[in-house]
Order: C-alpha cells, then structure tokens, then sequence
C-alpha cells in the first residue's frame, strides 16, 4: 500500500521555477521532450537541499546544468525521481531530455495518443510522465512551448496561452510555437496535435479584449460542437456578470477527446474534454446531455480564476478549486434554467453520490487531512459538498458579502497557490465575522444530522422549534482523531399554517403568498435564516394562534439529514402550500420514502395491491397534477419521481436487503400508475409536440419531455402491456434521443421479443456513434433482472466495448456495479465477481478508472450478513492481487480498514 502523505507534513519546495521551455517532437512511439528550466533556490525552503525532481516510467536522453553536461556522480535517476544533489544556489538552467512512448501510454496520464490524436492530462501528477520536474502545485512557472510533428499526422497543433509562431520543420514537418504568460503549475500544462475539425466565434470581454473561441472536434463532427461552443460564450458573458472576472488571454480553446478518464479538464487556454461532454444533436443527445455539456462547459471555463489564476498551494486544498467552481457552475445553470428544479437536481446527485460516501469507509473531510493516492480524492466529497459549505457561507454573510469576499480573494491571490484559509480570511476581512467556527465544515466528515421539535403553546401563543445537531463518528484512516465539535448551520425556515392559510406570519414564515411578521423571533431570523452554532439551541415565535407546519431548511440551506416526525397531514400541507420549491418537492419524497422504507424493512412481496399506506401520496400527487403539472412540466417530473433504490438504503443504513427495496419501490410504482393513470395519459397528450416542431434544448422544452416521460414510466408501471406499446409507438416516432431512449428505456424493462427486438434495431441504428451506444450498453446493464450479469458479460464482448475506453467501461461495467442494486448486490456475489474481476483486469492498463470502478463496495456493510461477507471476499481478492497500482491498492485498503 502506498505511503501516507500528511498535510501537516506540508513544506515549500527548496527550489522555484520561473520559467520552462518545453521543445515537443511528437513520434507515435517516440516522442522526445526537451525541458529547459529556470531554477531558483526558494527562500523559504532549506539552503543547499538536493534538487530532487518527479518522473514517472520516463527514459532520460540528456541532461545539462547551466549549458554543461553534468560530471560523474552529479545526479541519480530512479523510476520515480531524477535528483541533481548539489545544485547551484543562486539562479541556473536544467536541461533535461525525455522520451516517452504515447501509443503505449495506456494510463492516459501525461501524454498519449487517442485514435489518432495526441493529447495530455496532468492533473494531478502527470507532468512527470512527460519530463522530470517538481510536480506540484505551488511551483508555478511560465511557460512557451514549441510543438512539432509530422502534417500529415497531425495540421492541428495546439498548446496553453496564445499562439506565437507556426512554419515548416523539414519536408514534412511542422511546427507551432504557444506561449502562456501567466504562470501556472505543471498540472495545466497541456497540448493535442492530430487532424482536428474546427468551429469558432468570438467575443469581446468587459475590458475590451477580443477573444477567438474555438472547439476542436473529430472531422466531421463539427455540426456537433455549436452548442459547446455557444456555452463557452454563455459562461464568459455570466461570469463577468456575476463574479467581475474577465478571460484573459486572446484565445480559447476547446479540444473533445474520446478516451479520457476525466470529464474535462481546465488547462489554461485549452480545455480538453471527454467527447460526450462536447458533441451534441437532437439525434444523439438527450436534454440530460445538453444540461450537462453546458454545466461541464461552464465549469471548466470558470476555472480559470478559481483554479488556474488563483491554485491550490497543495492538494489538499482541492476543494478550494473543485467545490468553489463547483458552486460557481450550479449557480450559472441555475440562473440559464430553471433555479428550484437545478436546486433540486444539485441535492438529488449530493444524496445519491456525497451521503454515502459520507457513512462509508471511504469516508474523508472535504479538506483532507491525509491521503494515499491523490487521484482517489477527486470525490463528491471534495466537489459537492465542498460546493454545498461556499453556499452556506452566501447565505451566512448574504450575496453583497459575499461578492465583495470573492472579490477580495481573486484580487489578495491572484497569481499564487492558496489554502483554505486564505479563501475564508477575504470573506472574514469583508463581513467582519469571525468564521473559525464556519472552517469545521472542511475538517470533519460525515454528513450531520439535525433532529427538531415543534411545541405550540395556545395560552401563550408561542411556538417553540428545538435544535439539537449531532456529527457520526466516521472511522476511517482518513478521519481517525478528527475532533467533532458543533457546526456552523444556517436554518432557512418558515412556517407555514395548516391547510395552507395564514401561518403565524413570521420571516419567510408564510404560506404561499402569505405574510406577517413574528415580533419575537426577529432577533434570531434574519432573512429567513436562522443560523444554529451550538449543539443544542431552540427559536421562539411569538403571536402564533395556531399551531404552524415548520418548512426547515429551505432550499436545502446546509448539506445535512434532517430528522423531524411531521406527520402525513403536515407533509401534505408542505406539497400543497409551502412557498419553498424544494421543500415541496421534499414533501412529496419524505411521503414516498415513508412507503418505500417501511415497506422494505418488512421485507414484504411484489404484491398487486400496493395497500393504504400509499393512498395518500397517490391522492396528494392527483391534486398536485390537477393544479400545477402544466405550470412547470419539470418541477412535476421530479415530484413524480420516487426516491431511488440507493437513498432508500441510505435511509434503513443496516442489514439493507436491496431485493426489498426493489419490490417496495416497484409495488409502489405500480400502485402510482394505477391511480394517477388517466391524469398521466392525459398529460402525455397534452405535452406531446407538435408534428414538425423545431428541436430545442432549452429548460422549457426539457421539462415538458421529462414529465411525458414520467408519464410514460409509471403507466408502463401499472400496466407492462400497454406501457410497452406506448414505448414502441414512442420510439419509432421520436425525433430527438430523450423519448427515443425513455422509450427504449420503458421497453427494457419488460422481458420478451419485442425488448430484445427493440435493442437489436437501436444498436443496428447507432453502430457508428460511441456516445449513444454508450447509453445502449449502460440501459442494458441497469435493468434490474437476474439475466442481467449474463448479459452484461456477453456485452463485454461486443465489437464496440474495449476496457481500453473509459466511456466503455463506465457505461458497461460502472453502470451495473452503481446503479443495479439488485444485480450488483446479487446474494450469490456473482455481482461482486464481476467488478472485482473487471478492477483487476483493468488496474494494469488504467489504474484510476479502476479505482473508481472499486467503489461502487463503499456501501458493502450495510447490505445483510450473506451478501456483507459475499462482498468482502471479493474485496479481499483485489486487496491481495500481487503488483496493485497505488490507486486500487488505496481504494481496497480503506475499504476492508477494520471499523471502530
């Protein structure tokens, strides 16, 4: 197992680099680098330490020191490191030269070559897959690169910062020259060379400069990449609006790559994305996929001032960059859609992916305060709920502070490699407030629970909301001696009457459209916002007649679990007349999570009748549907949609049996499109469009898909045979992917001829576009159905699946393993063979993409006994495989880590 790396361990590096020329002579196998660097001893580092560089699976061709070849016994080269042992204490230029074989490079780390194109990824540490250098994120240097190839083999070639020069190199060759002046950590170097097809505008920004944007596609892909191109302009235009930051160079420049372990990349001046998150039609791509390039666009534009003119000092202060961008991305997608339903999206993927990881042994702080293997803690951890506390810290210090604190910052660090503590010390210099108490939010794990009591007091017409918070103990190596002291939780809250009236008034205490004010709690509700620091604390109301229904954390205001014993009347009274969106939305989920966990506890059969305890929810989403469905077609798909199998789970957290879960959610299914069944017919007729509409990707038009294809499911649900003719109908008529994969999707779930018709033809339809046959081969491996790992191995072998591809293996392999509880968790283990075999398989070849797939066990002890031991047996046979990467080596080892 890899050795552990402290943050308390932290010390700047001996040495500085100001500047770094880099001479690239691309070869498929050959290629050679030739790394010049101007040196500096650091002041703040240790005088007369060795010069000690990073390398990675590197041939050393040639050193120099100050134009000289390096004497007898100067340096010593190993696999990991080139140490020059005496180096000069006053400025001097290293010449190092490199060779590396691109084609070979399998772990698509540093760089490689991608059908045909050259390209790189350096984050974290993949600079010294390219030469030797100090490798982290504090050594920030500019750099100019030449880069040269072979025309025929690659017209295109691209690098960071702006162009300089370009000309012939010999008969056949070519060269350019890129020059980046903004100096920058050797993880966003970058630079592609290949044939390239090209689409571009341009842009003036707020101070005038004008910017040429380019996205590079596969040729002949171009009339996919309008709309990325369109988002970048989008997000520089919002990002000037909101946040004052203008780009800054002359040109921008976006690459799509097909084989990439990441989504995207920020590298200065040229992003590098997974293709998926790049090309888009209505033919190829659903509304999901048009949401998600312009968020992963805009993310990764945004960048490049939190994360690339203001760094990390190192990386455990990832989520400085990550969660901060994060947030910034939310925010802009937010205000381009619909903000309640984007709200709601962002919590149903913190839920599904960050709660989960918070309980399990994979658990860490936002900030960690130790690591194994860095790329294993590119977590939803680190990125939504590091999103999630700079929210709070908005809503602690309002929007105006919390501007002029994001102002201080990019203008206190510009230029310079920041910590946690710099980003809170600008907002605490703005707003006055101490934010020590604030910072626990980066220190501690685990997801914390607020337990609250309503009392009403008729005589004194009062009424009291009790506060107690609690943080579980999380035992991992990760957490082991973090203090848990009392967190730092803005309530947003309100009360809201019964039957929906007026409710006692109070801030943001109202029911839809109503008002008041309550005199007594104005001291403590500021904004609507009560902010809870103790452990234990309680708000009193005053001139409250009645006794109100409380809507707690509105907007889901912190990332924590709420536990509060509303009864099924007062859940009804929030669906039907809270003024919150998203607390409507949760009113809706708690009533269906109540059916689904008690239902499952009981272990009860797939049953016809569904029984009274879903009556109500049924009669609630009938009224819901009458009034408002047509309102906000988006809004209702995500309150039609029940929670998912895996937040079920989350909810019963022990001796879990995900088979149960799957009949309470299916039975209930049923029952919802029993009775809501002519409403939902109703509704797919009225939302249908019109015959030669013009295809739009728009929120509008996303919502009014997404509800006829809620429709859709839950009649399918309720009626397999008319459900499925539905589909049928629906796919041979569809014009755009979201309903011909809904329909494909409703169609799988219903064993037969006509299914494996149905996937035979779409297949046959796309076999020439990867990105749709990644959703064929990801639709086939969640369906929930004993045949499911068969079909999943046959797959395997399929022309068009290589585990080279990590779009392949994460639409395949990741798909079953996350998102088939059932299969995945078979009682058997066969589920757990599978990826156990498919990590091992893979660890050689792509070590992170393995890592990651071996995550999907971070919820194996809170299965039942037989499956637990199932699973750990499979985790103990990668734990033990002989010559395991650090990366799966981190994964299995924190995962079998004995619990306290």
């Amino acid at each position: 197992m890899p050795s552990i790396v402290r943050l308390a361990d932290y010390r700047p590096s001996d040495y500085l680099i100001d500047r770094v020329a880099l001479d690239v002579r691309l070869h498929p196998t050959e290629t050679r680098i030739t790394a010049t660097l101007a040196l500096r001893p650091n002041p703040a580092g240790e005088p007369g330490a060795p010069l000690i560089l990073d390398g990675d699976e590197l041939t050393l061709l040639a050193i120099a020191l100050d134009g000289q070849p390096t004497g007898p016994g100067a340096i010593e080269v190993t696999p990991r490191s080139l140490t020059l042992h005496q180096p000069p204490q006053r400025p001097f230029v290293l010449e190092i030269a490199t060779q590396v074989n691109p084609s070979a490079n399998t772990k698509l780390m540093g760089l490689y070559r991608s059908n045909g194109v050259y390209c790189t990824q350096c984050e974290a540490d993949g600079f010294r897959r390219i030469t030797y250098f100090l490798d982290r994120p504090d050594v920030m240097a500019v750099y100019t690169t030449r880069i040269e190839a072979e025309r025929s083999e690659a017209p295109v070639l691209l690098g960071n910062g702006n162009p300089v020069e370009h000309g012939v190199a010999g008969l056949t060759r070519h060269y350019a020259v890129w020059h980046d002046p903004h100096p920058k950590p050797a993880y966003l170097f970058a630079l592609v060379g290949g044939h390239l097809g090209r689409v571009a505008s341009r842009f003036t920004t707020m101070e005038g400069r004008d910017v040429e944007i380019a996205v590079y596609v596969e040729p002949g892909k171009e009339d996919r990449a309008g709309f990325a191109l369109d988002a970048v302009a989008r997000s520089m235009a919002w990002d000037e609006r909101s946040f004052g930051r203008a780009y800054d160079l002359d040109v921008f420049n976006v690459v799509a790559v097909s084989d990439f372990n990441m989504g995207a990349m920020e590298n200065k001046g040229l992003n590098i994305f997974n293709d998926k998150y790049v090309l888009a039609s209505p033919d190829t791509a659903t509304d999901a996929d048009y949401a998600n390039i312009e968020a992963i666009i805009a993310h990764e534009y945004f960048h490049n001032w939190s994360g690339n003119r203001v760094t990390c000092r190192d990386w455990f202060q990832l989520c400085l960059k990550e969660g901060l961008t994060v947030f910034r991305d939310q925010e802009f997608s937010s205000d381009e859609r619909s903000r309640p339903v984007h709200r709601i999206a962002e919590v149903r993927t913190l839920r599904a992916r960050q709660f989960p990881e918070d309980a399990g042994p994979l658990a860490h702080p936002v900030r960690p305060q130790a690591y194994r293997e860095i790329n294993n803690f590119y977590t939803a951890t680190v990125y939504e709920k590091g999103a999630e506390i700079v929210r709070m810290l908005r809503t602690l210090l309002g929007p105006e502070t919390f501007r002029r604190g994001m102002d201080r910052y990019f203008a206190t660090c510009d230029g310079t490699a920041a910590t946690v503590e710099d980003f809170l010390a600008a907002f605490a210099a703005e707003s006055g407030r101490d934010l020590t108490a604030f910072a626990r939010w980066y220190a501690q794990a685990g997801t914390p629970t607020v337990s609250v009591t309503g009392t009403h007091d008729p005589a004194a017409q009062t009424y009291t909301l009790a506060f107690r918070q609690g943080l579980p103990r999380v035992a991992t190596e990760a957490t082991a001696g973090a203090a848990r002291e009392p967190l730092v939780i803005p309530v947003a809250l309100g009360l809201v009457a019964q039957g929906g009236g007026q409710g006692g008034g109070g801030q943001g205490g109202d029911g839809r459209g109503s008002g008041g004010h309550v005199a007594g709690a104005s001291e403590r509700v500021r904004d609507g916002v009560f902010v809870l620091e103790a452990a234990e604390d309680s708000l009193v109301f005053t001139g409250v007649a009645a006794a109100p229904v409380p809507s707690l954390f509105r907007g889901f205001s912190a990332p924590v679990k709420v536990e509060h014993a509303l009864t099924r009347d007062e859940r009804l009274t929030l669906l039907a007349h809270d003024a919150d969106a998203f607390n409507r939305w949760q009113a809706a989920q708690s009533l269906a999570m109540e059916v689904l966990a008690g239902r499952a506890r009981a272990g009860a059969p797939l049953a016809d009748e569904a029984g009274p305890d879903g009556t109500a929810l049924t009669a609630a989403l009938a009224t819901f549907l009458d009034a408002e469905a047509l309102a906000d077609p988006a809004f209702a798909a995500l309150v039609l949609t029940l929670p998912g199998e895996q937040e079920v789970a989350q909810t019963i957290a022990a001796e879990v049996d995900p088979d149960a879960i799957w009949r309470a959610r299916q039975t209930l299914r049923r029952q919802l499109g029993r009775d809501l069944g002519p409403r939902l017919l109703a509704l797919r007729d009225a939302l249908a469009e019109p015959p030669g509409a013009p295809f739009s990707p728009d929120a509008a038009s996303a919502g009014r898909r997404a509800l006829r294809n809620a429709a859709l499911d839950l009649v399918a649900a309720a009626d397999p045979e008319q459900g499925t003719a539905l589909a049928l109908t629906q796919l041979d008529a569809a014009t755009t992917m979201t309903d011909r994969l809904a329909a494909l999707a409703s169609v799988s779930l219903v064993p037969g001829a006509a299914r494996e018709a149905a996937l035979a033809r779409f297949a046959e339809t796309y076999r020439h576009e990867p990105l749709v046959l990644d959703k064929w081969f990801a639709l086939q491996a969640m369906i929930p159905e004993a045949g499911t790992l068969d079909r999943v191995r046959g797959l395997m072998r399929h022309p068009a699946f290589s585990l080279g591809n990590p779009n392949r293996v994460r639409s395949l392999v990741a798909s079953f393993s996350l998102n088939n509880p059932t299969q995945f968790h078979r009682p058997d283990g066969a589920g757990y063979d599978l990826t156990a075999e498919v990590v091992l398989a893979l660890d050689g070849k792509n070590p992170q993409v393995a890592a990651r797939l071996l995550t999907a066990f971070n919820t194996w002890r809170m299965v039942e006994g037989g499956r637990r031991r199932k699973a750990e047996e499979a985790l103990s046979r990668v734990a033990t495989a002989p010559g395991l990467s650090p990366d799966v080596s981190d994964i299995a080892g924190r995962s079998l880590a004995p619990v306290e």
